[in-house]
């Protein structure tokens, strides 16, 4: 299994590492078909699918992941429906990130050439989202890509490069527009005051 962390190409379609892997997609599909009421049930789940699982994390049902043990959690992560995850190595989520439905975070890919693909060779870039992140809905985020802490990733958006910390950016290829500064605090949704009892 160390080979999906190294980065080099390796024969994805083996079939100890698709029993492994069906192990957790079963964990998966259990916690996808849970009674939405049962908020104790989905929380007692979520740390035997994933590496690791801060305090306050809820994964709005349904999700897929390729692995889900590779996919690391931090407090009070939030996504909504369809998260997809395909963490055949590190997924960093920082504390206080939000994604909102139908996000992809992928960590796999493959050669270019046809001819290489045909063997299944596969290589893996682990992805890293900053504490405090909020990934709008829709988008993509690449494998091999950092998020900064405190970011906006605008909805649709597909992150093929690092995005640094405290900034909004949107786009295909996602691209800064400028950074989150005091202003943002004070006022949302083009200039509308923040009441002064929720600052």
């Amino acid at each position: 299994m160390q080979l999906l962390h190294t980065g080099d190409l390796y024969v994805c379609n083996s079939p100890e590492m698709f029993r492994l892997q069906m192990e957790y997609r079963s964990l998966i599909q259990q916690y996808n078909q849970m009674d939405p009421r049962d908020m104790d049930g989905h929380t007692a789940l979520l740390p035997r699918i994933f590496a690791e699982v801060g305090e306050g994390c809820f994964i709005e049902p349904p999700f897929n992941a390729n692995w889900g043990c590779f996919t690391h959690l931090g407090k009070n992560v939030y996504a909504n429906f369809n998260l997809t995850l395909t963490d055949d190595t590190h997924i960093y989520i920082g504390d206080d990130v939000m994604i909102g439905p139908n996000v992809t975070i992928t960590a796999a890919t493959h050669p270019l050439h046809p001819a290489l693909r045909r063997k299944g060779l596969q290589y893996n870039k682990s992805v890293t989202i900053g504490a405090g992140t909020w990934i709008g809905a829709g988008s993509i985020i690449l494998p091999g890509v950092t998020i900064g802490e405190n970011a906006v990733i605008g909805a649709g958006s597909i992150a093929t490069k690092d995005i640094p910390a405290g900034v909004l950016a949107v786009g295909s290829p996602c691209r800064v527009v400028r950074p989150i500064g005091e202003e943002d605090r004070l006022a949302y949704d083009h200039g509308r005051p923040v009441p002064p009892e929720l600052l």
